[in-house]
């Protein structure tokens, strides 16, 4: 028997290349869906909760869907003015805190100095600095524009999430019985049925577990005399960024700085913030998080990293969201195709 010819290594480049173009620029139309998915994965636990309640599904995942729309709704209701208070006063705030800053920063100013009089001695005119002046023209219409599409795209995931929590199961139904073979067929229904529970399972934790977060967050801002709806906005931002491992927490740091200095005029109690987030991230992330999912969801950092910035990259902040559930998902079917496993262990 004559081996199975290989595809080139040149072959698969392009098709990686092709993917990735397919990915970037149908991202109007995958984004949706793929928020759909994880939204009802969000709710598939509390379905088959009401499930076990006599509740028929569609009225479960209808019960479910109303009230996450309702609490994002009163959450927002919430957020909305201390959102609008901190971009209106924040440039102010950064301008008084800018002298702050230069005095911290003045060692490296002057270090920077003295490196461009030595450049400019040695070059001459040529050492003198080129001013580039950028010009923006502002569309006024640009936001009007905007809306509808932004609309169109929250509806879409509303109702695709309603969708994928009523009719799932029976997409998956109908797409087995496609299947040739009766083995074939109890081996895919075995396999979808794990995931979509492991994936479940998982999804749900996390966002509990980042919603805690930012609870307690919020709590310990507000004990530091923190206005309550400035203590729920950034406790909201802190339950967010922590679905983007590495990624968020970097950057929530960097937020928690800039609102601690602006917030506090003591130095101690300006990196106060910043110091109690970078705890609540180590206690989750280090002792929570894998007590809660244990060692069979957990994923190597550097594949994780690189799926961050990939999946960021195409997609923006909502693949940072997504990242992470799908290479999740990635891992469990690897773990459970035969001849895959070394695969599904290379990404742990």
């Amino acid at each position: 028997m004559s081996p199975r010819p290989r595809a080139s290594t040149a072959l698969l480049v392009l098709a990686v290349l092709a993917v990735g173009y397919t990915l970037w620029a149908a991202q109007d139309l995958l984004l949706p869906i793929l928020l759909g998915m994880f939204f009802a994965l969000v709710g598939n636990p509390i379905i088959r909760l009401l499930r076990r309640l006599y509740v028929p599904r569609f009225a479960a995942a209808l019960l479910v869907v109303v009230g996450g729309i309702a609490g994002a709704v009163a959450l927002g209701n919430q957020l909305v003015v201390p959102a609008s208070d901190w971009f209106r006063d924040v440039p102010k705030e950064l301008r008084e805190l800018t002298p702050k800053l230069r005095q911290l920063a003045k060692p490296m100013q002057d270090a920077n100095q003295a490196a461009e009089n030595i450049a400019r001695a040695a070059g001459g005119e040529s050492g003198r600095k080129v001013q580039v002046v950028r010009t923006q023209v502002d569309d006024p219409y640009r936001m009007l524009n905007a809306t509808p599409r932004l609309l169109a795209s929250v509806l879409a995931v509303v109702l695709l999430t309603l969708f994928f929590m009523v009719y799932g199961e029976n997409l998956q139904r109908h797409a087995i019985a496609l299947l040739p073979g009766r083995q074939q067929k109890k081996f895919t229904v075995d396999l979808m049925q794990s995931i979509e529970h492991e994936i479940s399972r998982y999804v749900l934790a996390i966002s509990v577990i980042n919603a805690l977060v930012g609870l307690v967050y919020a709590a310990i801002l507000y004990a530091l005399d923190v206005p309550l709806p400035e203590a729920l906005l950034w406790g909201t931002i802190v339950a967010v960024l922590n679905f983007a491992p590495y990624v968020g927490p970097l950057i929530g740091m960097g937020l928690m700085l800039v609102v601690g200095f602006v917030t506090y005029k003591d130095p101690w109690l300006s990196v106060a913030p910043a110091l109690i987030f970078l705890g609540l991230h180590t206690l989750e992330g280090q002792i929570i998080t894998p007590i809660v999912l244990g060692r069979r969801m957990a994923l190597s950092p550097l594949i994780l990293v690189l799926a961050l910035m990939l999946f960021g990259w195409l997609w923006g902040i909502v693949g940072l969201l997504l990242a992470v559930p799908l290479l999740v998902c990635v891992k469990l079917v690897l773990a459970r195709v035969e001849g895959m496993e070394g695969w599904a262990r290379l990404l742990e």
